[in-house]
């Protein structure tokens, strides 16, 4: 676990940087109208990144503005209890940590959001200094950010335009209600995804936002970054990856088969598993399948933040062969010795 306090705190290679906030969900599933329990939980995407990250054994810090409210503390503690470092989050005294609720209905589950105003939405430009941005190996931001508001749309802005020491992730995540229309996000978006190093994108993104179905047609529309990965829900995920100016190489790794609680949170997930496996330098294919995998652990939890594999079996099931790995079903059997005790 890193050090949150003080500034001899170690510095990180990987940092994140967005909005994390407080999620309550009704104890039991049950809806919010209804419910005389509300668990609460931290999440957010770039805060689920760092965290995934984390439990994948990468040393990573998130940095945010939260409230200086018990939010805001909430928060805090325990992405340092996942082992993310908080050492640089800056805390306001006049604005709250955001919140936010899922409510279950039947198989469907609805996300209201309490945003507006929050502490992570005056994140700016002025902060950039105090995050050491060209002694970090990689950042990790996302579409949602500049959504917040138009000092936060500065800071990405900024944070893409910078000297390329670090490399820049970027994952589109389209929230749909943080923006005025769908044509103005398109815009901002796009521009934005195409100065990153490497971004995620979804084919239902791709279509919302540009019309635009397969991905080679997003590819298309985003040909500057040296990756795309492009991530079509439970079939595959598809990597153009190119070297030195050269002409893409396409690799295509299909999904798991996974017996889905909740998705929320698996495209984070999936983010998380194919960075760690990137700054390992392992193939493209290797760090596919570590995305399938994070993102399919995410599936099997209610929570934002699923329950890590032991290391061992994460790295024996990326190296599968390819008959192995569409055998691959989640959850993961029970060892026989295991089953007999139950």
């Amino acid at each position: 676990m890193f050090a949150t306090r003080g500034r001899a705190a170690v510095m990180t290679d990987v940092l994140c940087i967005g909005e994390a906030m407080v999620l309550g969900v009704g104890a039991d599933g049950d809806r919010l109208a209804s419910a005389e329990t509300v668990h609460l939980h931290v999440a957010g995407a770039e805060a689920n990144v760092a965290s995934g990250l984390a439990a994948l054994g990468v040393p990573v810090e998130w940095w945010s503005r939260v409230g200086r409210d018990p939010f805001g503390e909430r928060v805090v503690g325990e992405l340092a209890r996942r082992g993310v470092s908080c050492v640089d989050v800056a805390r306001d005294a006049d604005r709250p940590t955001g919140v936010y609720f899922k409510d279950s209905v039947g198989s469907r589950t609805s996300v209201h959001y309490y945003r507006a105003g929050s502490a992570a939405s005056a994140m700016s430009t002025r902060d950039l200094p105090s995050l050491r941005l060209q002694e970090r190996r990689l950042i990790h931001v996302t579409g949602i950010t500049p959504a917040l508001s138009p000092s936060c749309d500065e800071l990405i802005d900024d944070v893409l335009s910078a000297p390329r020491s670090p490399l820049v992730s970027f994952d589109v995540n389209h929230r749909p209600a943080l923006w005025p229309d769908v044509a103005t996000a398109a815009d901002r978006l796009r521009t934005l995804a195409d100065r990153a190093d490497l971004v995620f994108v979804g084919r239902d993104e791709g279509e919302r936002l540009w019309g635009t179905s397969d991905a080679e047609g997003i590819r298309a529309l985003l040909p500057s970054p040296s990756s795309v990965i492009v991530k079509d829900d439970d079939i595959e995920a598809v990597a153009f990856v190119r070297a030195d100016g050269e002409r893409d190489t396409i690799h295509r790794v299909p999904a798991l088969s996974v017996r889905v609680v909740e998705t929320v949170g698996a495209g984070d997930a999936f983010a998380a598993g194919y960075l760690a496996s990137w700054l390992e330098r392992t193939d493209v294919v290797q760090a596919l399948r570590s995305g399938h995998l994070s993102a399919g652990l995410a599936l099997l939890s209610a929570s934002d933040v699923p329950t890590p594999l032991d290391p061992r079996e994460f790295d024996r099931l990326r190296r599968l062969d390819d008959d192995g790995w569409k055998a691959v079903r989640l959850p993961l059997p029970l060892p026989t010795d295991e089953r007999e005790t139950e």
